[in-house]
């Protein structure tokens, strides 16, 4: 599987836990989250329950000026977590593990799905496609998108 597939995945993961954490979804997604990352031993998985409790708690108790600060640093943390879970596997459980995680996001947390062929990058938000110097950009977008110079770029109209 592509590096940039397992990256998309692992950081749609860890969108996917801080905002799945204090919504109805959390219990169900946090146990299988935790499933995922035992892969059978109960000691790792009792271990990501705590973790994930954790980052519930401080996106809970965080101050209305800190919670942008909090849930970023949660969302790259969790990310990480699960890239390297994902790196630590062969080939063939990374594979599936993959699939694992993938189906988990999508039967858990509404609106997740993140897929993308060969040589390509797939994520769920926002994306910044740039072409410099006659290099050419392509995009599939599915959803409401603005083609054109950023709009804190753009020139002011007349």
């Amino acid at each position: 599987m592509l590096v940039e597939t397992l990256t998309a995945l692992a950081a749609a993961g860890g969108t996917a836990v801080v905002q799945a954490a204090g919504t109805d979804a959390w219990t169900g997604f946090r146990q299988a989250v935790a499933r995922w990352f035992g892969r059978g031993d109960a000691q790792r998985e009792r271990v990501e329950l705590e973790r994930l409790d954790q980052t519930a708690v401080a996106l809970e108790a965080a101050d209305p000026t800190q919670v942008d600060r909090v849930r970023i640093s949660s969302e790259a943390a969790w990310h990480a977590r699960i890239e390297a879970a994902l790196e630590r596997l062969d080939e063939p459980e990374r594979e599936q593990a993959a699939d694992q995680l993938q189906t988990l996001l999508v039967d858990h947390v509404p609106g997740v799905a993140v897929t993308a062929g060969q040589g390509g990058v797939a994520t769920h938000g926002n994306l910044d496609i740039r072409a410099e110097q006659g290099s050419i950009a392509a995009a599939v977008i599915q959803g409401d998108a603005q083609i054109g110079p950023h709009p804190a770029s753009a020139p002011p109209q007349d």
